[in-house]
């Protein structure tokens, strides 16, 4: 790790203006991920920005929905009273990811900011797109066991990690950003980016800009299930995760939101299987042709094979859990 300077802002404002003004900066809150990429060598700041001091810590909701602020604890968010009765599937995500320990720590803009687990990424003496632009991608014939079926380039293959980030991907949150050109606001499946040809950007923040918080439309799912299949039961990333939202009507499927994890560089929205599940009976029947849509156009690199088999099948059990759920 090398020497940094490290300052504490307190406001929004302090924070951007000094991040514009030192290009290789980072923001820092509870460093969860940061400090171990420091500890790497894989990113290098000359300057940390610590905004635990900003007014960003609220959990507030009204008819519209539910709005969270940027360093709300992810523990608090998941245990937060409201996000458990309205909103259960960001809940059942966010204890899904991580330990306790580090659930105490992470926040939620950190928790968004998360690089990928691919093992090329994190290995300095290893070839990597995305950490060392023009130096290749080692897993597109090396270990890729762990790694994209979606949205794949010849430059990157490696899966964005976050739980949490698959349920808000599902419930059609929107993200709210402060920057040097003022505040605004993007569509939760717009902030993160595929790999393409620039595979080192992660999301689609601009120079100086920070995340301030989540906004959560109110919605009427009455059936939601979030499944995530790990090689253990505890602190370990998926291979494959499904949020699923359902509003189901009798035996009808009214609406219907679906997100999955560990298949692609950024949180996977399956938008025409959600068409597709509209107006149709929610039975085994109905979830088995969805979860055959839902992996058309997967492409795999070999140790990767199993992931479409098992993306068939964690899409039909999420859905069939979800359906089952009072």
């Amino acid at each position: 790790m090398i020497n940094f300077d490290y300052i504490r802002t307190f406001t929004t404002k302090a924070a951007v203006d000094a991040k514009v003004k030192s290009a290789s900066s980072q923001f820092i809150a509870g460093g969860t991920n940061l400090v171990d990429l420091m500890k790497k060598g894989v990113t290098s700041p000359d300057k940390l920005i610590d905004i635990n001091g900003l007014p960003l810590k609220q959990i507030t909701a009204d008819a519209k929905g539910i709005l969270i602020g940027a360093l709300a604890l992810n523990s608090e968010v998941a245990e937060n009273a409201i996000i458990k009765t309205k909103y259960p599937l960001l809940a059942a995500a966010l204890n899904a990811g991580a330990s306790p320990q580090l659930r105490n720590m992470a926040t939620v803009g950190g928790n968004m900011m998360q690089r990928t687990r691919c093992s090329y990424f994190y290995d300095i003496t290893m070839p990597c797109n995305k950490r060392e632009p023009g130096s290749g991608c080692g897993a597109l014939q090396g270990q890729n066991r762990m790694h994209a079926i979606f949205g794949t380039s010849e430059k990157c293959i490696a899966v964005h990690p976050s739980d949490m980030c698959v349920a808000l991907a599902a419930l059609d949150a929107s993200v709210h950003i402060s920057g040097p050109k003022g505040d605004r606001k993007i569509l939760f499946t717009d902030f993160h980016r595929l790999s393409g040809d620039t595979p080192e950007l992660d999301n689609n923040l601009q120079k100086g800009e920070l995340i301030t918080g989540i906004h959560i439309p109110a919605n009427a799912f009455n059936k939601t299930h979030y499944l995530k299949i790990r090689d253990r039961a505890s602190y370990a990333f998926a291979l494959v995760s499904v949020a699923a939202a359902l509003e189901i009507s009798g035996n009808t499927i009214n609406n219907a939101k679906l997100a999955m994890g560990g298949v692609a560089h950024k949180p996977w929205r399956l938008t025409a299987v959600e068409k597709f599940l509209t107006g149709k009976p929610a039975n085994k029947e109905t979830f088995t042709a969805a979860a055959n849509m839902a992996m058309e156009g997967a492409n795999t690199f070999g140790q990767n094979n199993f992931k479409i088999k098992m993306g068939k099948a964690a899409v039909t059990e999420a859905l069939q859990q979800a359906a089952q759920k009072i």
